[in-house]
């Protein structure tokens, strides 16, 4: 019994000995609760629909009420001007957009007439939830706005037509783009977070910093190495996934242009800030605790498996500034949309200025000596 006690007083005095273990076992778990149970079910609010309106009558200035009763009550979406329908498509081909409408000329006359008119609604289906909300939104007003308050001596209708510009698209197929990211994210985590931990505690690091190498040459290789690994996993799953969800557009030189763009981006924006991260970190256990915490923290927030627009206003704070959110959004703009380099532009940006701040940040905090 006294060297059970003996064992039982080590481990405490050792996990008491490293306050972020502690941190990170006691404070996380709270802060995964709270990130789960906002992230998951929660309700479309703030969807970004474009309107065109080629009428400007008083018919059209009705359903520009109604939007605006929407915004202001329950606020599913809200409503952006748009000068034209080529500029709405290419808004929401390009994801500036999330669905839009548009209200033909002669709008107004043909309700009068009882012609029963009808209104575009351009959607972009590549995301199910999004644009499932938008829809029952949009088909809800439609169907206030046919029932007349009085009884009319005119009849008039007002019809909804959907235009989806991508074929349907399965779940799989939307959550392959945050498989990636993920799979990515783990490599790094492994193959690099706790590979440079575990290599500093086993004494590896000490014939590094006895040789005539810099600071900066050691921490551009051990990121370096990192990207290499997480790369490859990025590779590996992108050609697996899109075969396994039927997704044809990795046989497209130019997708496979972008996908090898984003995923270099990737890599190397995760790699750096790990490396970051673990760059004053001694304990091997601290990794592998911080594992599914990161996890939580960056993967859930970024929209990979549910619509960031469901998110309450502090959980979309944190997605903005999430890498995996841009990661996740260039990967679908790709594989989903296939709306090509502008559309990634912010994305590959954000990726390299975050890797690039990161990796100056890690290279500054790494202690050449012992």
């Amino acid at each position: 019994m006294i060297r059970m006690f003996a064992i039982v007083e080590r481990e405490l005095r050792k996990f008491f000995r490293s306050p972020a273990l502690m941190l990170t076992a006691m404070i996380f778990p709270l802060i995964q609760l709270v990130i789960l149970g906002n992230a998951f079910g929660g309700k479309i609010t703030e969807a970004r629909v474009g309107v065109v309106d080629y009428d400007r009558g008083p018919q059209a200035l009705r359903i520009q009420e109604a939007f605006d009763s929407v915004a202001a009550n329950v606020r599913t979406f809200k409503t952006i001007p748009i000068a034209s329908d080529k500029e709405a498509q290419e808004a929401v081909h390009s994801g500036r957009l999330d669905a839009a409408v548009i209200i033909p000329p002669q709008f107004s006359r043909r309700v009068y007439a009882g012609e029963n008119p009808g209104i575009g609604l351009l959607l972009d289906n590549s995301d199910q939830f999004l644009s499932g909300s938008v829809t029952a939104e949009m088909q809800a007003l439609t169907d206030a706005l046919n029932q007349p308050k009085v009884p009319q001596r005119v009849v008039n209708g007002i019809a909804l037509k959907i235009v989806e510009l991508y074929p349907y698209v399965e779940y799989m197929k939307f959550l392959l783009p945050g498989s990636i990211t993920l799979a990515m994210f783990v490599s790094v985590m492994i193959g690099g977070g706790m590979l440079y931990i575990d290599d500093k505690a086993r004494g590896v690091h000490e014939g590094f910093l006895v040789t005539p190498i810099t600071k900066v040459e050691l921490v551009l290789g051990l990121v370096a190495s990192g990207a290499l690994k997480a790369i490859l996993a990025g590779a590996v799953l992108t050609l697996l996934g899109s075969l396994i969800a039927g997704l044809g557009v990795i046989f497209q030189p130019a997708a496979l242009l972008q996908l090898a763009a984003m995923i270099i981006a990737t890599s190397f924006a995760f790699n750096a800030m790990m490396f970051l991260m673990m760059v004053r970190v001694e304990d091997p256990l601290v990794p592998r605790a911080m594992f599914g915490i990161l996890n939580t923290l960056l993967y859930f927030p970024s929209g990979a498996i549910y619509p960031i627009a469901a998110f309450p206003p502090w959980l979309r704070l944190m997605a903005r500034v999430d890498p995996f959110t841009y990661a996740v959004h260039g990967f679908k703009s790709v594989l989903l949309k296939e709306a090509g380099f502008q559309a990634m532009v912010p994305d590959l940006l954000f990726l390299f200025a975050i890797g690039t701040i990161a990796l100056v940040l890690a290279t500054r905090l790494f202690k050449r000596t012992l």
